[in-house]
């Protein structure tokens, strides 16, 4: 969310059900700290009032064609050309059909017209007003224009039925927001494919029961957000968690090591980097039961295979065309452990931590990792937000790509 410090964003809220939801969303980037100047169309302000906007953001808010700013310079001009990126939530058909055939006859549609920031969609309505062809004509004429659409989704409407035309969660508008940001700043993971993987795996004992460990899958999903944020085309392949689906990303499940290694073999044909940052089980199973195992009163013995090497395997098949970034989650001689692995599997980084220490291990929002190269160089980061740990990772990893 630091991303978003400092931004001047214009959020337009549009006559919908779903407008007091835009309350929240200005708040969390009021919060933030972005600068937000709030557009009502005249049907928002049928179900929100400026006062609510004028509260969150202690700015004027603009109702009208010919407002003016306190310096009594064209609020919809200078609006508009001033904005790092202009959100319209909830976004109406009426208002779609506004932006897409370029009218000028409200003031939300004068700021867009006014702006050559990135703009960001979240539509709300109606299923057959969404599903309506001049309605779906206007969103392609849109997205061909670079708007990013977050939603709609299948949900409870104002009518009463479940249906596709709900508003997007305010989570997946806020990352559009950081997307469209990282676009405009051009980062060098602009159009690059990269591939990341999170969380453990499972490897079943029986119907029932498997090994697995207690990755959460957080540090994995940081980093994939984030490269996202920065532009890049992101393949997420994880393991089970508990964590949301990240919006903007394509995201692969799988359960098993061997599921993991294939589906990393297969996304990593076309792709620019692979950040292994899952915790994949060493040991399977030989065989899993095909029905549950009962109580029998004696011990159970069960025999353990190795499971494949997912980095090693990448490595012989890619080779050095792929830039590779590992993970050693260690509990003793870290750096030396992770040092081997960074060789043995032919590598260009590893963030080697340690598990046993507070606020590094599993589950955890936070992580302290050592950055090892293979120029024997190491960078050692203090204990941060996972976050931030994934910004850090990036900017090794831009500047590998150069």
């Amino acid at each position: 969310m630091s991303k978003l410090a400092g931004k001047r964003i214009v959020l337009g809220v549009c006559g919908s059900i779903a407008a007091f939801k835009a309350a929240q969303l200005c708040s969390t980037l009021v919060q933030a700290g972005a600068e937000v100047d709030v557009v009502l169309t005249e049907a928002a302000q049928r179900f929100v009032t400026p006062l609510t906007f004028q509260s969150l953001t202690r700015r004027p808010v603009y109702t009208d064609l010919y407002d003016v700013l306190p310096d009594y310079s064209s609020a919809h001009v200078e609006l508009g050309s001033r904005a790092d990126v202009l959100v319209v939530c909830p976004a109406t058909a009426t208002t779609l059909a506004r932006l897409a055939q370029g009218l000028a006859d409200d003031m939300l549609a004068c700021v867009a017209l006014a702006s050559p920031a990135p703009l960001v969609l979240a539509p709300a309505m109606n299923v057959n007003m969404w599903q309506h062809p001049a309605t779906q004509e206007n969103v392609a004429r849109l997205r061909q224009r670079g708007a990013l659409f977050v939603g709609p989704v299948v949900g409870r409407l104002a009518e009463g039925i479940v249906a596709m035309g709900r508003l997007a969660p305010l989570e997946d508008v806020l990352a559009a927001v950081r997307v469209a940001l990282g676009r405009a700043q051009k980062s060098v993971l602009a159009g690059r494919r990269l591939v990341v993987t999170a969380g453990g795996t499972q490897e079943p004992i029986d119907p029932v029961r498997f090994i697995g460990n207690r990755s959460s899958g957080k540090m994995g999903y940081a980093i994939a957000e984030a490269a996202r944020d920065r532009g890049a085309q992101v393949t997420l392949i994880s393991g089970p968690v508990a964590l949301p689906r990240p919006w903007g990303l394509e995201v692969i499940t799988v359960a098993t090591a061997r599921e993991m290694e294939a589906a990393v073999l297969d996304a990593c044909a076309e792709a620019d980097a692979l950040i292994m940052a899952a915790a994949v089980a060493d040991y399977r199973p030989e065989r899993a039961a095909e029905h549950k195992l009962k109580k029998t009163g004696a011990p159970l013995a069960l025999t353990l295979v190795q499971n494949p090497d997912v980095l090693a395997t990448v490595h012989a098949r890619y080779g050095d065309r792929l830039i590779k970034i590992g993970f050693a989650a260690e509990s003793r001689d870290v750096l030396a452990e992770a040092a081997r692995k960074l060789a043995a599997k032919g590598l260009h980084l590893i963030c080697a931590n340690d598990v046993t220490e507070p606020g590094s291990g599993f589950g955890t929002n936070t992580n302290r990792v050592t950055i090892l190269d293979r120029g024997g160089g190491h960078e050692d980061l203090p204990v941060l937000p996972k976050e931030e740990v994934a910004e850090h990772i990036l900017d090794r990893l831009e500047r590998l790509l150069g």
